[in-house]
C-alpha cells in the first residue's frame, strides 16, 4: 500500500466506514483465534437511551422474575444472524413497543472480548408505547420519566452515566455520529491508529506484512485477556515492535465499529484511536524505534489527516470504551 493508499485507509477510519479485515498482525500466544459464536463463546448487548424534548427519558419495567418490577433502559443480548442495529430495532420494539432509529454510538462498555455492551443514542420512529395491559415476558410495561426523577427502584444504576452522557452528547457532541458498519468479521479484534504527536507533526504506525495497513490484533479469550479486557491485545501488539516500559500507552477511544452478523460472521472490529508517548519526553521529536520489520511509523504528511488527528486527540473525539 503506498501512501496514497495508506491516506486512503486513514480517512476512511477517521471518517467511520471502515475496512474490511483481510488478516491480523498479533494474535494470543498458544492459542488459535477462535471464530466468534453468539452464545457459544461471545455475548454482545445493545442498549438504547431516548430522550425527548420535554427531557424525559425512555425507561422499561422489568418482567424477568429476578428483577420483576424494577427499571431500565431498553436492552438485551444479541441474536444470531443479526446486525447490531437489527438488534437494537428489536429490542425496542419487544420491550417498548416503540420502532426506532439510532442516532449515534454513544459507548462501548466491555468486560473482556466475550462480553461487550453497545450503548446507543436513539429516537422513537413509530408504534405504541406498551401499557401495563400489554405486559408480556419481555416487560411489563413502558414509559417517560423526567430525567431528573426517575421512577424506583432501577434494576442497576449504571443507566444513570448512561443518560447522563446521551444528555451531554445532545447538548454539545463530543465525536461526530457513528454507526456500525456492515462488514463481515470472524474474529473478535481491533484496528489500531496508533499515534506519535510531536509539536504540530503525527505519525501512525502501519504494518508491513502483505501491503502496509493499519495493524490490527486479535483478542483472545485465555482468562488473562478476559481479566485484562480488550486493551491486552493492544499492549501485545505494541510490545512486540516497541519497548514499552519508557512509553506510555493510552487507548483514547473508538473510531469506527465493525460487524455484519450474516452468514455465522459474529465477529466485530473495534477502530481505535491509540496514543505512545514517551514517558520522560524531553527533547523526543521522533517516535520510539521499532524492532524488527513488520511494523514503521508513517509520517502523516496530508494537511487534511493531520489536523483532523490532532483534533480527535486534542478534544478526545471518540466514542468511549468502558470496563
Amino acid at each position: 500500500m503506498a501512501s496514497d493508499d495508506l491516506a486512503g485507509a486513514l480517512a476512511a477510519v477517521l471518517g467511520g466506514r471502515g475496512l474490511r479485515v483481510q488478516s491480523y498482525d498479533s494474535g494470543p500466544a498458544g492459542e488459535t483465534p477462535a471464530q466468534v459464536r453468539l452464545r457459544k463463546n461471545v455475548c454482545y448487548v445493545v442498549l438504547a437511551v431516548f430522550l425527548n424534548e420535554q427531557d424525559e427519558v425512555l425507561l422499561i419495567q422489568e418482567a424477568k422474575k429476578e428483577c420483576r418490577g424494577s427499571w431500565y433502559l431498553p436492552a438485551g443480548r444479541m441474536e444470531p444472524r443479526e446486525t447490531i442495529v437489527e438488534a437494537l430495532q428489536r429490542e425496542v420494539k419487544e420491550e417498548a413497543g416503540l420502532q426506532c432509529e439510532p442516532l449515534t454510538l454513544l459507548s462501548v462498555e466491555e468486560r473482556g472480548p466475550s462480553w461487550i455492551r453497545f450503548v446507543f443514542l436513539a429516537r422513537p420512529t413509530g408504534g405504541i408505547l406498551k401499557t401495563p395491559k400489554e405486559a408480556d415476558a419481555e416487560s411489563l410495561q413502558a414509559g417517560w420519566y423526567p430525567r431528573t426523577s426517575l421512577p424506583t427502584p432501577l434494576r442497576a444504576h449504571d443507566i444513570l452515566h448512561l443518560i447522563e452522557l446521551a444528555a451531554q452528547y445532545r447538548q454539545q457532541a463530543r465525536h461526530p455520529l457513528l454507526l456500525p458498519q456492515e462488514l463481515p468479521c470472524s474474529l473478535v479484534c481491533q484496528r489500531l491508529v496508533a499515534t506519535f504527536t510531536s509539536v504540530q507533526t503525527v505519525w501512525v504506525l502501519v504494518g508491513t506484512v502483505g501491503m502496509p495497513h493499519l495493524p490490527i490484533t486479535s483478542c483472545g479469550f485465555a482468562p488473562i485477556e478476559q481479566r485484562g479486557g480488550i486493551k491486552v491485545a493492544v499492549l501485545r501488539l505494541l510490545q512486540e515492535c516497541l519497548t514499552l516500559h519508557h512509553l506510555a500507552v493510552e487507548t483514547k477511544g473508538l473510531l469506527g465499529l465493525q460487524h455484519l452478523g450474516k452468514d455465522q460472521t459474529d465477529g466485530i472490529c473495534l477502530n481505535v484511536l491509540v496514543t505512545v508517548a514517551f514517558r520522560n519526553p524531553g527533547i523526543q521529536n521522533e517516535p520510539p524505534k521499532v524492532r524488527g520489520e513488520n511494523f514503521f511509523w508513517w509520517k502523516v504528511v496530508e494537511e487534511d489527516l493531520q489536523s483532523q488527528l490532532l483534533q480527535r486527540l486534542q478534544e478526545s473525539s471518540v466514542v468511549p470504551i468502558n470496563r
